[in-house]
């Protein structure tokens, strides 16, 4: 999970989601299951699905990477 600017409440909690081989799964579907395990603020706001994700060298994610990919399309936006 990565934050992003939102200009109301500060940040906002974008999932990047990696899905097993063989297994399907929706937006909604994630949202359902956060709203059922934590408090309604603090579940994502948007999921994006990903074949894998960017690791360094000793396996962990880059959320840098993550982050910028997002920070770029929202310069882009109008």
């Amino acid at each position: 999970m990565v934050g992003v600017h939102d200009p109301v409440w500060g940040e906002n909690v974008v999932a990047f989601v990696v899905v097993r081989n063989g297994s399907q799964v929706t937006a909604s579907e994630l949202d359902e299951l956060c709203l059922s395990q934590i408090a309604r603020f603090k579940r994502p706001k948007e999921y994006r699905f990903f074949t894998s994700l960017p690791k360094n060298n000793a396996g962990k994610v880059l959320k840098r990477e993550l982050s910028g990919e997002i920070n770029s399309e929202a310069q882009h936006q109008p």
